[in-house]
């Protein structure tokens, strides 16, 4: 048997993750992800919400998306039953943290594109629901839609930066 007699035995707990301190920031780090989860779980839920009822009845968004006449009616009908789907699917990556930061920019660029659209309408003097949440959004106001959209793209920006930030300290 070769024993060392300066050898000091490992102790637990000895090497310290960048992500642990002493009681109270732990603490404070559970809290930051378990807000950033939520916020997670709010955006996914827009998404799957507006997605499902999109997709329950794709013959009326076909219509909806027409109404803005930006799109010839064959496209419109195409994105009618692709783009509830796309939504629904993104959302769950946000949730099951699956291909995340693609479920994030896919989401935001189609907001940023519902929004640019919703706009065009409205200079354009066409007076249209937006279609994004069935006969729920059917009464909003312009101001109304455009905060709501804008709203959405700001928690989805926040989620993107959030998680490209923490990507970038793992890597340090």
């Amino acid at each position: 048997m070769n024993k060392t007699p300066n050898a000091q035995l490992p102790t637990p707990n000895a090497e310290r993750s960048e992500h642990s301190t002493l009681g109270v920031g732990r603490s404070a780090l559970d809290v930051g992800r378990f807000l950033w989860r939520c916020l997670d779980f709010a955006v996914a839920g827009i998404f799957i919400y507006a997605g499902a009822l999109k997709a329950i009845d794709p013959v009326q968004f076909a219509s909806d998306i027409d109404n803005y006449k930006i799109l010839p009616w064959p496209i419109s009908v195409a994105l009618a039953f692709y783009l509830p789907w796309l939504e629904i699917f993104c959302a769950l990556g946000l949730v099951f943290r699956f291909l995340y930061r693609g479920a994030l920019s896919i989401l935001s660029a189609s907001i940023v594109v519902f929004t640019l659209a919703t706009i065009a309408a409205k200079v354009r003097g066409l007076d249209i629901t937006c279609g994004c949440f069935g006969h729920a959004s059917q009464n909003w106001s312009f101001p109304a839609h455009l905060a709501a959209n804008l709203a959405i793209l700001a928690a989805l920006l926040a989620l993107f930066f959030a998680h490209a930030r923490k990507r970038g300290i793992r890597q340090q």
